[in-house]
């Protein structure tokens, strides 16, 4: 079994692994990397954004955590309406996500991202990623071995 969705530390990991999971995968967490192909406008806003800045939408298509924008509103808008998939595949229409994502529209685009997005500080390089998440891993493992 590998564990994905908001996990962004190595407390979150040794927690996945403690439930029984064999690995864990990391898919926000890894956004705000300088190797990371997205747009430099979407990283600052992963970092900026805190705890209830993210809101799971478009249930009726492909469910997808989004940080707020004004194309998050007319999603919020057309659901809390009723709209059904054909309406919210209207709306969200062709190369959001890139537009957003990519080429860094920060309000028409689509923003997507995990939970974890408020547990990102700084675009960091993934090996300094990599080298944190291990070290913290590593000392909550110890911490809780040494404690029981």
């Amino acid at each position: 079994v590998i564990a994905a969705g908001g996990i962004a530390t190595g407390q979150q990991m040794l927690s996945a692994f403690a439930l029984g999971a064999s690995g864990v995968q990391m898919g926000s967490r890894f956004v705000a990397t300088e190797e990371a192909s997205s747009h430099l406008a979407f990283k600052q806003a992963v970092i900026a954004a805190g705890e209830g800045d993210t809101m799971l939408m478009m249930k009726k298509t492909v469910p997808v955590r989004l940080l707020k924008n004004h194309f998050f509103e007319q999603i919020a808008a057309a659901e809390a309406q009723g709209a059904d998939a054909d309406t919210l595949k209207g709306i969200l229409g062709r190369g959001r996500a890139k537009k957003g994502m990519f080429e860094g529209d920060m309000q028409e685009g689509e923003l997507e991202i995990g939970q974890a997005a408020s547990l990102i500080n700084a675009v960091l390089p993934a090996a300094s990623v990599v080298a944190e998440v291990w070290n913290e891993f590593l000392a909550t493992k110890s911490a809780l071995c040494n404690c029981m």
